[in-house]
């Protein structure tokens, strides 16, 4: 035995069960057994641990019996259709394919729980409790299904994970970490529940609160504001979010001049998104003394002078002082300015013109795609239609970028602020001047299932690229989300796509065999997801 080795007795008291795994951990070689040649230190060891664990049993004393858990809530919504609950079970048994490439023409069944879930909970139905447990591995493995299997599996779920460690997420993600609110009536038992609760029961009740009465909400926050830690007072903040109201301006601006940097950001960000604000007016200032027109040239054009300073007082309404790595500060601060003020402001200051007017103006000295983009930021921040359109331009603009938007990345974020049937028409249309290989983020904007012209496109754009002979596997993306998002009732369209075509001298090898099965895998699920409606009534 070397001099850093120890020992451990073969048996007797010595042989704790911790000294015997520590032991066997290291190796005999390293950590001897008492008790016989160091040739049978392994078989030693091994006979030490059948006694350790006879003697652990049979010394075990009774404990007292754990108290019983209490029942699980009732769940009031109706049971789950029959024919529905077979199908979940398929669903949740499901597992992923073979890496290396999708292939062949059965759907994906993983991919179809979301979307059942979320016609499931639509349709207010009680999961079936044998599915709990299933459910809540789903939910475990993928966090983007928890919000719906929660909402699906209802006060049942929570039951069981206060009693399985491995589901402790349902905990976490439920208002309150499943605690019961007080009713909305109770004005004392929520009082006391936000003075004494735990943080999660505090955001949850807030919210509940905010919800039904955003002055109530605002109010019961004020009462302790000064006494919460920073990281809480940010988490609380957000809360105004919703329902957000001019009332809501003097508690913001008090919060203007917090001790946390992250908290005043947020309170000027949400000032900032209530055109009519004080510090809307500020920023409306601040950002027309850097833009103006400049009519000394041979067509109107638009000027920019950029702050040369970040002074104290743009500071305390939220503007960062200190610019991202590679960005110049002067640009960085002129960004925000523009992106705070109300966009009310420009046509006032730019000769009365519209905002598609105005997006239409040159500007000078290479400051263009500043200022679009700060009107981009603008325009998803403040929810205004008529700048976003103007921003994104026509569906035929080059796909770049609109004449404001410096990418496809600010388009799709212009798109959320258009009603769902404008978006899907715009997106048709970018589809069918420029094709399917830039329409991925813009096609995740629009609303399930796509509506008819926008499938009709979608269908157009792969069967051209298919004629073309285009390289199959670039198009998957696009083919996983007409799978989930085309209408069912376009399936009958897709019929006469199903032969494998004639491929081209100039065509991927193996393209038209892929083709075939990638259309046969999408009717296949479209009609699967046709007989999912049809079973959940």
């Amino acid at each position: 035995m070397t001099v850093s080795s120890t020992a451990v007795h073969a048996s007797g008291g010595a042989g704790t069960w911790e000294n015997l795994v520590t032991t066997a951990l290291l190796g005999t070689d390293r950590r001897a057994m008492v008790g016989g040649p160091a040739r049978e230190a392994p078989v030693a060891l091994l006979d030490a641990a059948a006694v350790e664990t006879v003697r652990r049993r049979a010394g075990l004393r009774p404990a007292r019996a754990a108290r019983r858990p209490e029942r699980a809530a009732e769940d009031p919504r109706p049971a789950l259709p029959a024919a529905a609950a077979r199908r979940l079970a398929l669903l949740l048994a499901a597992r992923p394919g073979p890496g290396g490439g999708r292939r062949g023409s059965a759907p994906d069944l993983m991919e179809l729980l979301p979307q059942w879930l979320a016609a499931a909970n639509a349709r207010g139905f009680a999961a079936p409790p044998q599915a709990l447990p299933a459910l809540l591995d789903a939910a475990r493995g993928r966090t983007d299904l928890r919000p719906a299997v929660l909402a699906f599996a209802g006060p049942r779920a929570l039951w069981l994970a206060r009693l399985n460690p491995d589901w402790r997420f349902a905990l976490r993600a439920a208002p309150g970490g499943g605690a019961m609110l007080p009713d909305a009536e109770d004005a004392d038992a929520a009082r006391r529940l936000w003075q004494e609760g735990l943080f999660a029961e505090r955001v949850a009740l807030l919210a509940a609160i905010r919800a039904r009465e955003p002055a109530v909400a605002r109010e019961l926050l004020a009462e302790t504001w000064a006494t919460e830690r920073a990281e809480d007072r940010l988490m609380f903040l957000d809360s105004l979010r919703t329902g957000l109201a001019a009332e809501d301006e003097p508690f913001l601006e008090q919060a203007l001049a917090d001790r946390s940097r992250n908290v005043r950001a947020t309170a000027a960000e949400l000032l900032s998104a209530l055109p009519g604000s004080a510090l809307a007016a500020r920023m409306a200032v601040r950002a027309a003394a850097c833009v103006a027109l400049d009519h000394t040239r041979d067509a109107p054009t638009i000027a920019v002078e950029a702050p040369h300073e970040c002074d104290t007082e743009m500071a305390r309404d939220g503007v960062a002082a200190k610019p991202p790595s590679g960005r110049g500060e002067r640009s960085w601060w002129l960004g925000q300015l523009v992106e705070a003020a109300p966009l009310g402001t420009w046509p006032g200051r730019l000769g009365g013109r519209t905002p598609r007017e105005i997006v239409a103006l040159p500007v000078a000295d290479d400051w263009q795609g500043e200022l679009h983009a700060a009107w981009c930021r603008a325009a998803v921040r403040q929810r205004d239609p008529e700048w976003a359109r103007a921003l994104l331009g026509t569906a035929s603009t080059p796909a770049a970028g609109g004449p404001g938007a410096v990418s496809l990345a600010e388009r799709a974020k212009l798109l959320g602020t258009l009603e769902a049937g404008e978006r899907a028409e715009w997106v048709a249309g970018f589809i069918a001047t420029h094709g399917l290989s830039e329409a991925f983020q813009l096609l995740g904007m629009c609303v399930v299932p796509w509506a008819a012209p926008l499938g009709r496109a979608v269908v157009d754009a792969l069967n051209i690229a298919r004629d073309a002979g285009s390289y199959p596997w670039s198009f998957s993306g696009v083919m996983g989300l007409a799978e989930r998002c085309l209408d069912p009732a376009e399936a009958a369209r897709l019929e006469g796509l199903l032969a494998v075509p004639d491929e081209g001298k100039d065509a991927s090898p193996g393209a038209g065999g892929y083709w075939a099965e990638a259309f046969q895998r999408l009717v296949t699920t479209l009609r699967l997801r046709s007989a999912m409606a049809d079973e959940l009534g």
